[in-house]
């Protein structure tokens, strides 16, 4: 597995994990407050997108996680 792919995998993950926890219909509910860190992840997608700085794949790289698939 490539780091870009565990990047998004879990951006996504924490993307779903605050909604439930932020949306107050979810059974998961827990506080309106969660949806800050929903933003603060698509904030960095974003901008990631322009610099190509993203602090998970820096760490992910520095564990040993290869960057392309060969």
């Amino acid at each position: 597995m490539t780091t870009n792919r565990i990047v998004r995998i879990v951006a996504g993950a924490f993307v779903l994990l605050s909604l439930a926890l932020g949306v107050q219909g979810s059974p998961m509910f827990h506080s309106v407050n969660w949806l800050w860190f929903t933003a603060f992840v698509g904030a960095n997608l974003f901008q990631s997108g322009f610099t190509q700085f993203c602090p998970l794949e820096i760490f992910l790289k520095k564990a040993g996680v290869k960057e392309t698939c060969n």
